[in-house]
């Protein structure tokens, strides 16, 4: 996708580094960062400076890249993994991209550890974009039906950033909304700001005025009643894991949305990529729910008058503040999943039918 109309990845292998987006500086400033070790690597995690399922994902992969190029040793990989998996424990997609390059690299010589290693991590980035690609090309069905019943504007509302931002390209909640704006259908997308980190007002409205497509930025809690007047026709949102079982972990307050769209009958999607699901957990009780830094809440980032970028507080200092960093949607409130194989209701047979599990 595009920034000042340059087109680019999230991350990419150069000169023998890893080259990622500093997300941590959108919308205000564009910089482009070096990751050199595998601990660069953790650290671009932990700090959110990628973020996003599949990103954490490839960089995660990449990682396992840099950990090579380090120190060519077996223990000092699997250490490297453990690391690397330990960043941030929800997204699915962070085990899943160490145990493939893992699987991958088992019984490969050592000398050859570098060269296969970095083919499959630029693999993976490659599947995630055609994945994204079919997810959007899906998805765009759904909002041309709406489009020829309306015969107007589709407004879509959407939570946190589940776009290019978040993967390495087309992103999954927004691939659709691209589609169907390259196709000449007009959309409008209402755009959560996504408290504390503010991932929709920073990272989904700053994507999409790239793209030129139209979007006005809401509060979080501002939805519901936009959905009881009838200026909701669709929420897509992404996730950060999926079970089996169709529920499905996101970002916090996806879960307050799709109650929202239920009681309202407007249609609740989410749009994931396979690497997203989780087949082994059956109880959405047992998905470790990320508690981040209450400072994210209780300070706020932004620009001030003369272009300085600064952090303030603004709660009272003696208060307390609790920072979990998502939330589970039942499967129950969920209209369907948009997938790279198709479309699906969020239930164990037909996830398993769609991917031949």
């Amino acid at each position: 996708m595009r920034v000042n109309g340059k087109e680019y990845r999230t991350i990419w292998f150069e000169n023998n580094l890893v080259k990622i987006i500093d997300q941590t500086k959108l919308p205000h400033n564009f910089i482009i960062k070096e990751l050199e070790t595998v601990d660069h690597a953790v650290n671009a995690i932990k700090t959110m400076e990628v973020r996003g399922a599949p990103l954490i994902g490839a960089t995660a992969a990449y990682g396992i890249v840099l950990a090579i190029k380090e120190n060519n040793n077996f223990e000092f990989i699997k250490k490297s993994s453990e690391k690397l998996v330990n960043a941030r424990p929800t997204a699915i997609n962070l085990q899943w991209a160490v145990h493939r390059m893992n699987n991958k690299l088992s019984f490969i010589k050592s000398e050859d550890l570098f060269d296969v290693a970095l083919k499959e991590a630029e693999e993976i980035c490659n599947e995630d974009i055609n994945f994204c690609e079919s997810i959007g090309l899906e998805g765009f069905k759904i909002i041309q039906k709406i489009y020829k019943k309306k015969k107007n504007k589709v407004n879509i509302l959407t939570h946190c950033n589940a776009g290019w931002l978040a993967t390495i390209n087309w992103g999954t909640a927004t691939s659709p909304i691209y589609q169907a704006h390259k196709k000449g259908i007009p959309v409008h997308v209402w755009v959560d700001e996504t408290r504390p980190r503010n991932q929709g007002a920073n990272l989904t409205s700053y994507e999409l005025n790239e793209e030129g497509i139209p979007n006005t930025i809401i509060t979080d809690n501002t939805g519901g009643i936009l959905m009881q007047r009838g200026e909701v026709d669709i929420c897509i949102v992404g996730t950060d894991r999926t079970l089996s079982t169709g529920d499905v972990c996101n970002k916090i307050g996806t879960y307050l949305k799709a109650l929202a769209a239920y009681d309202n009958n407007v249609p609740f999607y989410v749009a994931l990529s396979s690497s997203t699901i989780d087949w082994e957990t059956k109880d959405y009780n047992n998905i470790p729910i990320e508690e981040r830094n209450s400072e994210e809440l209780s300070h706020i980032e932004g620009k001030d008058d003369k272009n300085n970028i600064r952090k303030v507080l603004i709660y009272p200092e003696n208060s307390k503040s609790m920072n979990l960093a998502f939330d589970i949607t039942p499967a129950k409130y969920i209209t369907g999943l948009i997938t790279e194989k198709g479309l699906c209701k969020a239930s164990t047979p037909d996830l398993k039918k769609l991917f031949n599990k």
